[in-house]
C-alpha cells in the first residue's frame, strides 16, 4: 500500500483513458446543457489525444444540427465559420476545451448563414497545399460538414 492510498486518496492511475475520462466528466459539469465539447489532451511526447463529449441533450441536438446542415448542403467552410461565431476555447493545464452551444448554431443554419467566399477560398488553398505535400489529388469542392453530433463525428472515414 502506498502512502497516498493510506491517506485515503486514490492512487495515481497508469490507465490514461480512465484519467482523461475523469477529467472530462469533471469539466463537463461546468457547462450548460445542449453543448458539444471537444477535448484535446496534449501529451508530454508532443502527441494529442482527442475526445468528443456532449452535455445533457447535446448529442440529440448535435445530430439534429448536422441533419439540417446536410439537407442545406453546408460544407466544412460553413462548419468552421458558424462554429467560430459561437465557440469558446479554454485551457486547463495541458487540456484544451472547445465548447460549442448548439442552439445558436442551429439558429444560424436555419437563418441561412454561410461562410464568406474568402474563407472558402482559404480553406481550399489549405487542402490543395496538403494534397501537394502528400502527393495526392484533392477532390473537387470542399469536404462535407464534419458535424457536431455523435452520428457524424463517430462515422468511419472513407
Amino acid at each position: 500500500m502506498t502512502a497516498i492510498q493510506m491517506l485515503g486518496r486514490p492512487a495515481p492511475s497508469a490507465d490514461m483513458k480512465a484519467v482523461e475520462l475523469a477529467v472530462i466528466n469533471s469539466i463537463m459539469s461546468s457547462f450548460e446543457p445542449e453543448m458539444y465539447l471537444g477535448f484535446a489532451f496534449h501529451r508530454l511526447d508532443g502527441g494529442v489525444t482527442m475526445w468528443h463529449a456532449w452535455t445533457d441533450g447535446g448529442d440529440t441536438l448535435g445530430n439534429q444540427v448536422d441533419g439540417r446542415a446536410l439537407v442545406r448542403r453546408l460544407d466544412a467552410a460553413d462548419w468552421l465559420h458558424i462554429g467560430d461565431q459561437h465557440s469558446t476555447v479554454s485551457h486547463r493545464g495541458r487540456v484544451q476545451v472547445e465548447a460549442y452551444p448548439l442552439r445558436p448554431i442551429l439558429a444560424d443554419i436555419e437563418a441561412g448563414v454561410r461562410s464568406p467566399e474568402d474563407r472558402r477560398a482559404g480553406l481550399r488553398r489549405v487542402i490543395e497545399c496538403a494534397a501537394a505535400r502528400t502527393g495526392q489529388t484533392p477532390r473537387p469542392g470542399l469536404p462535407q460538414w464534419p458535424g457536431f453530433g455523435p452520428v457524424l463525428l463517430h462515422r468511419k472515414a472513407r
